[in-house]
């Protein structure tokens, strides 16, 4: 990795923290901020036992001031959540999928212009997931406290530890988009990050689908399709029922059992309690709703439901080996960490559908990248 310029200036840690204390004086803020001057942009939340994150507290900055927000105050902000809906405003966040879930439940706002520099620093030569203390130790040798990191942001007052870890959540990013940068143009990559950007953000609010949530219960892949559909019904029932509970998954009914259930296809209280490991609480609350669903979901025609994905046969096996070796390579002549490239899933699927041409995961940035190996992948993945 390649250190940072001279030239960057990281900002001192401010003498005092400082709050925006109401709506208007956020908006008087957010309105002072030039029309496409990046904001730096950090929540802090809790998530112990409840489906959507609690906003604790709001974190901004630009124009090289840092300041902390109360929820109620950046709810009630005019501007705030048109500065988050505004893909023209730059928005400079770290690891940012809990930060956009938070925004998309809590203030019904879907950010555009988002970059995540966890991203753009793995694109830049970081690596594949480099933890934001690390990298700003890496590159401009201070060393962040942590002891904060789980600490209570629901109680008030915020310790001033607290505080001071809020503040050095969003210092660095500025200098830190500001690296990603010269080494992206160095790289010729300064579009890939955008777009990477923006195709996590999406996949993001993808995910929140209730109806395809069950693709990402893999151990589901050995059932019929007939019982996939089951599944499919009734893992869409639990997330709105968690939704409305406000009470992680697991807390109704975890992933197992679900696949145990759909699996059994019972119909009748006795046949659903006898499932191993459902509990008989469950079964007295939503028996009915549960053997209802599934007598539905059987009568439904499934033709074009759309299948788990299983594990690569042994010849897909051996194939996904050889295409890989060709992915790595590229990867390493670019210091692009190949989890980045050409995902495991994402690779998968190109072996499994015989053909890297037509994926649209592999145009763009990837395609220009793989382009001198196309030709060779291509010919394997015809074998």
């Amino acid at each position: 990795m390649t250190e940072t310029d001279t030239a960057i200036a990281v900002p001192p840690s401010p003498d005092n923290v400082r709050w925006l204390e109401s709506p208007e004086t956020l908006d008087t803020w957010l309105d002072k901020l030039g029309p496409r001057e990046p904001l730096a942009l950090d929540t802090e939340f809790e998530r112990v036992s409840t489906f959507y994150p609690i906003p604790g507290l709001v974190q901004l900055g630009g124009n090289g001031e840092f300041w902390l927000v109360e929820p109620e105050v950046a709810e009630a902000s005019r501007l705030f959540r048109e500065v988050l809906a505004d893909p023209n405003r730059p928005k400079l966040l770290y690891a940012m999928s809990e930060d956009l879930e938070l925004f998309r439940h809590w203030l019904g706002v879907v950010p555009a212009g988002v970059l995540d520099l966890q991203i753009g620093a793995a694109l830049a030569g970081a690596g594949f997931s480099v933890g934001y203390a690390r990298l700003v130790e890496t590159l401009f040798g201070e060393t962040l406290d942590k002891s904060a990191t789980r600490s209570d942001w629901l109680a008030r007052p915020l310790s001033p530890e607290q505080q001071r870890y809020a503040v050095d959540d969003i210092r660095f990013l500025w200098p830190l988009y500001q690296w990603v940068q010269k080494q992206l143009q160095a790289r010729n990559l300064e579009p890939a990050f955008e777009e990477e950007s923006r195709r996590f953000a999406d996949q993001g609010e993808d995910s929140a689908d209730a109806q395809l949530h069950y693709l990402k219960l893999r151990g589901g892949w050995t059932l019929s399709r007939e019982k996939q559909g089951v599944l499919q019904a009734l893992v869409a029932w639990r997330e709105g029922e968690c939704q409305h509970l406000d009470r992680p998954r697991g807390r109704v009914l975890n992933d197992g059992l679900l696949i145990a259930v759909a699996d059994r296809l019972p119909s009748t209280a006795v046949e659903l309690k006898d499932v191993q490991g459902v509990p008989g609480g469950f079964v007295r609350r939503y028996g009915e709703t549960i053997l209802s669903l599934i007598a539905n979901a059987r009568e439904q025609d499934h033709s074009d439901l759309e299948l788990i994905p299983g594990p690569l046969t042994r010849d897909q096996q051996a194939t996904y080996r050889q295409v890989k070796k060709h992915v790595r390579k590229v990867a390493e002549d670019f210091d692009i960490p190949i989890e980045i490239l050409a995902p495991r899933k994402r690779l998968e699927k190109v072996v499994k559908d015989g053909c890297l041409a037509g994926d649209p995961f592999f145009e763009g940035w990837r395609l220009q990248l793989l382009t001198p190996a196309r030709n060779d992948i291509e010919e394997l993945l015809k074998q």
